[in-house]
């Protein structure tokens, strides 16, 4: 006996185009590394040597863009769980119609 909702096919889940997950995460990504360049050139013109600005500015980086860039990470993190919900449906309406449940042939 099942309930109403029980069923994983009731609720179709929108997976996101692979564009819109790449492009989210390419942009996390290339706003990572802009705001680690943008560190290091910064300690680099204050007079540090190379690789000590870039060990400054690694380690300075890590906080801030947990601060400054938490939508596009909300975002990239919305599509992730986007995809991983979608195949998660898939998948059980797929091991519903493999097991036999289907509410269609339990018997007339």
């Amino acid at each position: 006996m099942t309930e109403a909702g029980d069923s994983p096919v009731d609720v179709p889940v929108q997976r996101p185009t692979f564009g819109a997950w790449m492009g989210s995460m390419w942009a996390y990504t290339l706003l990572r590394f802009g705001l680690f360049a943008l560190l290091w050139l910064v300690f680099t013109v204050a007079g540090l040597g190379a690789l000590i600005a870039a060990v400054i500015a690694a380690v300075v980086s890590i906080p801030l863009s947990y601060v400054l860039l938490a939508r596009p990470r909300a975002k990239f993190a919305a599509t992730i769980e986007q995809r991983l919900e979608a195949a998660r449906a898939e998948r059980a309406a797929l091991d519903q119609q493999l097991s036999g449940d289907d509410e269609d042939t339990s018997g007339s």
